[in-house]
Order: structure tokens, then C-alpha cells, then sequence
């Protein structure tokens, strides 16, 4: 890890000149300098007070930072297959659950359905990538076909069925996640 890069990386995000920090910490401004271009280390107790200005400490400074995965590929997928049901449900992300939204890839066999879920605070969002269903919302019932999307608030019991004779396919986001 490189100490000095990091300390200024910290510091430019806080807005702050060098003078600002080496002020704030009691340190000059040349040590600040020569920190943030490695040509001298800061004693322990150095470190934790300029850490302190710039609103961290040493276990979060030193944590190890796990690049984050943007792309996903078919190895990160898990499904679910509920054959009484007739449907097969798809993790598109790992873990999405820790996440705000959840992307799931839905198939229904025809005529299957989604268990009836619960209203629950949040938003669902699909698109029909092949075959038609139903989003039964409450007493009302609305279809979509493929190439069409639906988005409601999930605020009364609400579950998706396929009443067509084809496979239908459909991605569909929920946030909160609640698959």
C-alpha cells in the first residue's frame, strides 16, 4: 500500500490543502509534502492523528479494498426450479440481496405462477423478453406481452402467471430485494 498516495487521496477528497491538514494535525506543511510523495513515514501515533483530520482511523485506512465485480457472466447465475409451480427463477447477481434492487430472470412454464407475495414496501419493475403473463395486483388483473414492461408499488398481494400455452420469460427487478 502506498501510505503517502493514499493520505493525499484522503485529503484532496475532503477539500483540504496540505496546509489545511499539516494545520489541523500540528504537523508542518513540509512533512505533509514529503508524506504524500514517500520520502518520509509518520511515526504511529503521527499516523492516527492525521487520520483522525481526515475522519478515519488506522483499521478502516489499512483495510483491505476489494475491487468491485460490475460484470457478471453465466457462472455467477444461481436458479431455483419449482416444478409444482412451474417456474424457474434466476439470480442474475450474487449476493444481491445486501444489495438495493435485486435482478432476477423469471421463467414460467405455461400456466405458472409466481407464490403470491405479500404487499411490502418498495418497487417492481419487468420486462417481457418472450411469451405474454398476467400481474395480478391486488383484485385487478394487467397483461404484458413480450417486448412490454410493467412497474407497479407492490402495496397489495401481487404475483405473476402465465396464462398463455407458451414459455414466457420476463426480468424482473425488485427493490427492496425480496426473492
Amino acid at each position: 500500500m502506498n501510505i503517502g498516495a493514499k493520505i493525499k487521496q484522503l485529503r484532496q477528497e475532503l477539500g483540504l490543502t496540505q496546509e489545511e491538514l499539516a494545520d489541523r494535525a500540528e504537523l508542518s506543511k513540509s512533512f505533509i509534502s514529503q508524506l504524500e510523495r514517500d520520502l518520509t513515514s509518520p511515526s504511529i501515533a503521527t499516523l492516527m492523528d492525521i487520520l483522525e483530520c481526515l475522519g478515519t482511523d488506522l483499521k478502516t485506512f489499512f483495510a483491505d479494498e476489494q475491487e468491485e465485480k460490475i460484470v457478471f457472466g453465466q457462472q455467477d447465475i444461481y436458479d431455483t426450479k419449482d416444478l409444482e409451480r412451474g417456474t424457474v427463477i434466476a439470480w442474475l447477481i450474487p449476493n444481491a440481496q445486501k444489495n438495493e434492487m435485486e435482478p432476477i430472470l423469471l421463467e414460467l412454464s405455461p400456466g405458472g405462477a409466481t407464490v403470491l407475495d405479500n404487499p411490502h414496501a418498495g418497487e417492481e419493475f419487468g420486462y417481457v423478453l418472450s411469451g405474454s403473463v398476467q400481474i395480478e395486483l391486488g383484485n385487478k388483473t394487467h397483461k404484458a406481452k413480450k417486448g412490454e414492461s410493467f412497474y407497479f408499488r407492490p402495496e397489495a398481494p401481487h404475483r405473476i402467471r402465465n396464462a398463455s400455452k407458451q414459455p414466457a420469460r420476463i426480468l424482473w427487478i425488485s427493490t427492496p430485494p425480496s426473492f
